[in-house]
């Protein structure tokens, strides 16, 4: 069951006094649902707040209690039959959307005995309830914050439980959360500029909602953020699986048949979360086949090649997988993901950053997010149109200029055409034969100069 915190939670660096804060009304659960939910957070070591009744005085949220939702990494609301009716609840869910969007919060919608469409649509006790605040705060705009909020967290990918096993709708709840707490974020980037909109569209791919196995391919040149971009999906989403696992540099770490008993050993490990010890490729197959084949897992395989044994052994097919599972793969060479099977419309092709993404992220490495003079932008344009967009190029360019002053950025873009060397050249300079005719000299001088400021940048020659 999946969950959403604000786009880009992956990249925040709030800090977080308590995991969990839960919003409900007293008088539905307090004594019963709650207080079981909050002492199974609290035995799995979920550093969790409960509102105490002497935090509610007056009619507004005391600070305590704001700073309480604020300082939480994720919200569970349990919603239940009078939830509405309290105008404190419907002041916390004000509270709780405003932390998703501006903390990048976590929000996890729970329908205690409750039909979710009541919520969203404001039917039956919602509906009565709301009625009467619209009776008390005449003519009052808050009452209808509270039905847009209402209806925004319902509309969350959320937990009825019905007439279930409460026990075992608590257990799944504290699993869920539990992978969230323990989960150490990947270092996405420091300045994670234009990654939303390619995440998104790469979520829109994955459709993690549907029950279904999914490969999904990331495609494009070295250097314009294909790692990136899936470290960041990696960190948004991998709490929602039974077991996850990052697989980096693959083409670099599996030259030889024999790597791939150590890459299927980090795989078996890293989702078991216990040590695996793996005699042989084949031996690897079939444990990963047999011990990963009931998960839901997500598995990314970064900067794969045309080597097709990589795939093979580690995701030869999706059924090796339990339903749910989906498969991220990183490529320069689209025949890779042909190859193995995924299809066109699984694919993401990434984009070259747009002028106003090519200048925020060259802003933010030459001048550290500060605002340049009208002289210093002129030459940022020419930069941008070097650089094509590729945010590798743009990255090095801005950290050689950094701290130099005018005529120090006039000499090194007057010289960003010299001959790189070559084994920084080989890093980076690679071209996959299916991109337009048109597109391989843009991205190469993108290529060139991001090769170019880096030796420099390595041997000053350009400044000394």
């Amino acid at each position: 069951m999946a969950f959403q915190g604000a786009s880009s939670s992956y990249s925040s660096t709030h800090r977080w006094n308590y995991d969990v804060f839960l919003s409900f009304r007293g008088e539905d659960t307090r004594d019963n649902f709650t207080a079981h939910l909050h002492q199974a957070l609290l035995q799995k070591g979920i550093n969790t707040f409960i509102d105490a009744d002497q935090l509610r005085s007056g009619e507004e949220i005391s600070p305590a209690l704001l700073e309480a939702i604020e300082k939480s990494r994720i919200s569970i609301i349990v919603f239940s039959q009078t939830y509405a009716s309290s105008k404190w609840c419907l002041d916390e869910l004000l509270k709780i959307l405003e932390c998703k969007e501006t903390n990048g919060q976590m929000v996890m919608p729970l329908f205690y005995k409750l039909d979710p469409s009541d919520v969203r649509h404001q039917k039956n006790s919602f509906e009565e309830a709301l009625a009467k605040h619209e009776e008390r705060f005449k003519n009052d705009i808050k009452v209808q914050k509270w039905k847009t909020a209402l209806t925004e967290v319902a509309n969350l990918s959320g937990w009825p439980l019905g007439n279930g096993n409460e026990a075992k709708f608590i257990d799944k709840i504290v699993q869920t959360v539990s992978r969230i707490v323990n989960h150490i974020d990947l270092h996405v980037a420091k300045y994670p500029v234009g990654i939303d909109s390619r995440v998104h569209k790469v979520n829109s791919l994955l459709s993690i909602d549907k029950n279904d196995r999914r490969m999904v391919g990331i495609l494009g040149p070295g250097g314009i953020g294909k790692t990136t971009i899936a470290k960041a999906i990696y960190n948004s989403i991998a709490f929602q699986f039974e077991g996850s696992c990052f697989l980096a540099s693959v083409r670099e770490t599996s030259k030889q048949y024999s790597d791939m008993v150590e890459l299927q050993n980090t795989l078996l490990s890293k989702i078991l979360r216990d040590t695996v010890k793996v005699d042989s490729v084949d031996h690897g197959i079939s444990m990963i086949k047999e011990r990963l084949c009931s998960k839901r897992v997500l598995i990314v395989l970064d900067d794969v090649d045309n080597q097709l044994f990589q795939l093979d052994k580690l995701v030869g097919e999706v059924d090796w997988f339990g339903l749910g599972s989906r498969i991220i793969i990183t490529t320069r060479d689209n025949k890779v993901l042909t190859n193995h099977g995924v299809v066109d419309d699984r694919i993401y092709k990434v984009k070259e950053l747009d002028y106003n993404e090519a200048l925020g992220l060259l802003c933010w490495n030459a001048f550290k997010g500060k605002k340049p003079t009208d002289d210093f932008l002129k030459l940022m344009k020419h930069a941008i149109s070097y650089a094509e967009g590729l945010p590798l190029a743009i990255e090095v360019l801005g950290s050689n200029l950094h701290g130099k002053d005018i005529h120090q950025w006039k000499k090194a873009l007057d010289n960003y055409k010299r001959i790189p060397h070559r084994s920084i050249q080989e890093r980076i300079s690679y071209l996959p034969a299916e991109m337009p005719k048109r597109s391989k000299p843009r991205t190469r001088k993108g290529l060139r100069l991001a090769c170019c400021l880096f030796c420099c940048w390595c041997s000053c020659s350009f400044f000394s």
